[in-house]
């Protein structure tokens, strides 16, 4: 392989060939889809998103806003309760369409490969390069604009030069979120409820402990298997009604991200995707001080090493409610993100029949 002579120790690079991107998602095929399906029991579907607006503000994150929508034009009229009869004389239909700016990783998401790349010796020449996952490269397969010029949403208006605000100015590329949904996410999901045994206080969650609610619960996860984390937290996004604090939303379980042996069992489970009801899945902002590590160590192994996405803010506690009164913990999960060329990141629908 040209593109890269190291691979991270433990990845999946290569694994699933040399231009792949996909990652664990190859795992997810007709066996993974048919045993989702035999998991349908009641015919009750639940939705699986918070209303895109929420949380609300940026008290999670200060660089990303809630959607902003906008009417379009129609022959220079608002388009929005337009009369048709603007652009066709004697026209009796009202029209309204709309625009919508759209931070992808605002509210219920998934991640691609390219949210999340390392620094890494990919060339074994002593020099680690800014790389992602399966040795993709930033600079010649992900691209981004040369200056702030064209980046944020003050670029949305004309740029500096010849280019225009309606352009986009990066693209993912062989990691971006177009790939995840043109292959489809449907499959046998295992909810795992954190919150029914840590409840509402913020705890950062281990192998050890992650394994003791496993037993309790005879939760059994099987490689290809959809992982979703139930911990209460987009319970408490919707109690702030759009208006949260960073210290109201300073509840729930975290995974601990740091810790080897929780790497381990992503790694060894098989898993092909894991989502949270949580902000980042994994704790952060980082507890400790950062010395040659990755702010978000569970995003490096699951995006960078093992091509694993990862899902957040997902609304999942009406399922896991039901799950937990019926004693089961399995569902089919239908979770495609939207098919949006070059993005690093999608809003979703999540679907969960039982």
């Amino acid at each position: 392989m040209t593109r890269w002579r190291n691979r991270p120790e433990g990845s999946t690079w290569g694994d699933f060939g040399p231009e792949d991107v996909l990652g664990r998602l190859n795992l997810l095929g007709p066996s993974q889809v048919r045993k989702g399906v035999a998991e349908v029991r009641d015919g009750l579907v639940f939705s699986l998103s918070l209303p895109l607006d929420l949380p609300g503000g940026t008290a999670l994150n200060a660089n990303r806003f809630p959607p902003v929508v906008r009417p379009t034009l129609r022959a220079g009229a608002v388009n929005f309760n337009c009369d048709m009869a603007v652009a066709h004389s004697g026209a009796t239909d009202v029209m309204s369409d709309d625009l919508v700016v759209l931070h992808t990783q605002y509210s219920t998401q998934w991640d691609a490969f390219g949210h999340a790349g390392a620094l890494f010796d990919a060339n074994g020449d002593g020099a680690p390069e800014r790389v992602y996952y399966n040795g993709w490269r930033a600079g010649v397969d992900v691209v981004g604009p040369d200056g702030a010029h064209g980046a944020g949403i003050g670029s949305l208006g004309c740029l500096d030069g010849a280019e225009d605000g309606r352009a986009s100015t990066s693209h993912a590329g062989p990691v971006d979120i177009s790939h995840m949904a043109r292959h489809g996410v449907q499959g046998r999901a295992v909810l795992v409820d954190l919150e029914a045994h840590f409840g509402a206080d913020r705890i950062v969650v281990g192998y050890e402990d992650l394994a003791r609610v496993l037993a309790a619960d005879d939760v059994v996860v099987e490689p290809g298997d959809l992982l979703v984390l139930h911990t209460g937290f987009a319970r408490h996004v919707l109690a702030q009604q759009g208006t949260p604090t960073p210290e109201a939303l300073r509840v729930c379980a975290v995974l601990d991200g740091s810790d080897p042996a929780l790497h381990d069992w992503i790694r060894d489970s098989g898993v092909a995707a894991i989502a949270a009801d949580n902000y980042a899945v994994e704790a952060f902002p980082p507890t400790t001080e950062l010395r040659d590590a990755p702010a978000l160590p569970l995003h490096e192994l699951c995006l960078f090493r093992l091509g694993v996405h990862l899902g957040e803010l997902w609304w999942l506690s009406d399922l896991a409610n039901h799950l937990r009164a019926q004693h089961r913990s399995r569902f089919l999960l239908t979770a495609p993100p939207l098919r949006l060329p070059g993005a690093t990141g999608s809003p979703l629908t999540p679907i969960a029949t039982v």
